[in-house]
């Protein structure tokens, strides 16, 4: 069942898209609320998809806004959706989040598919916005200790187009030119492994405000899924690490629990639309709550 949406904002509110100063302030705002962004997560998503972010303005002061990322016409997805503190509880965001999905929904085919991880306590109201539950995405938070396995290649030396087609098996969709720039961040470091001539990996570790987060991690299997994550570790002994992991991959839950890694964190996947067929059991770490 849909909620009631305000029809307008009050005086002096209005609802458009982002300057890149603007979507900066997401990023200040996401750091607050202990979300500890990538340190390029905006700059990467604003150079693939500027129209994603969208405010809301009281008067000239962005006091609210979110992602809404469009991966061509087949697929979505909603994020970074956060409303200034001292604006919040007036029903602003309820309309902001609502003018979000509208936005996007006009950019996709008819039924596409749009994701987002949402926190718990918010589940209702995404489902009275057209959204379905799926599962939990866990963040699980641990030290950095591994090794560079022998048979690790960096994922710059992988040809784009097998990463690219293994994506594509493993989220149900097609997004490459945006993974091509998640995966290429400054100061990241990914890596690929392969049997013969075919991928049955990769991974992708990037700095952010407080350690590091790894994402994509995809695997075949945990033992490929274990080499890739001891080589993307080896390289910040020490260091603090969060990966996100999907519930339902109980292969991926016992590596955590392998590491002693603590959960600490978590959000609800939910799809909008017709469900995109992920390969779950391949997903060892989502890619971003933040962007999909």
């Amino acid at each position: 069942m849909r909620t009631n949406v305000p029809a307008t904002l009050p005086a002096g509110y209005r609802i458009g898209r982002m300057t890149r100063d603007e979507a900066g302030l997401l990023d200040t705002w996401a750091a607050e609320e202990g979300w500890n962004p990538g340190l390029s997560d905006i700059a990467t998503a604003w150079a693939c998809d500027p129209d994603a972010f969208i405010a809301l303005r009281h008067g000239n002061e962005c006091v609210g806004g979110g992602a809404i990322v469009a991966y061509g016409q087949d697929a979505g997805f909603m994020g970074l959706f956060i409303m200034r503190a001292d604006v919040r509880r007036q029903g602003l965001g309820r309309v902001l989040w609502h003018e979000r999905l509208r936005r996007l929904r006009a950019r996709l085919k008819p039924g596409a598919p749009i994701g987002m991880d949402g926190v718990f306590e918010m589940t209702p109201f995404y489902e009275a916005g057209g959204f379905t539950y799926l599962y939990r995405d866990l963040r699980f938070q641990g030290d950095a200790a591994g090794t560079l396995d022998p048979d690790a290649v960096p994922l710059d030396r992988v040809p784009s187009a097998m990463v690219d087609e293994y994506d594509a098996a493993v989220s149900g969709i097609r997004r490459p030119a945006f993974m091509r720039a998640w995966t290429t961040q400054p100061n990241g470091q990914g890596y690929a492994i392969l049997r013969g001539d075919a991928l049955t990996g990769y991974g992708f570790r990037r700095p952010c405000r407080s350690g590091h987060k790894i994402g994509p991690l995809y695997a075949d299997d945990a033992a490929t899924a274990e080499r890739l994550l001891g080589s993307l570790l080896s390289g910040i002994p020490g260091e603090p690490v969060s990966l996100d992991v999907p519930e339902p991959n109980a292969a991926a839950l016992g590596i955590m629990k392998d590491l002693s890694w603590q959960q600490s964190f978590g959000c609800a996947r939910m799809v909008n639309g017709t469900a995109a067929e992920m390969k779950v059991a391949f997903v060892y770490g989502v890619t971003s709550f933040e962007f999909g």
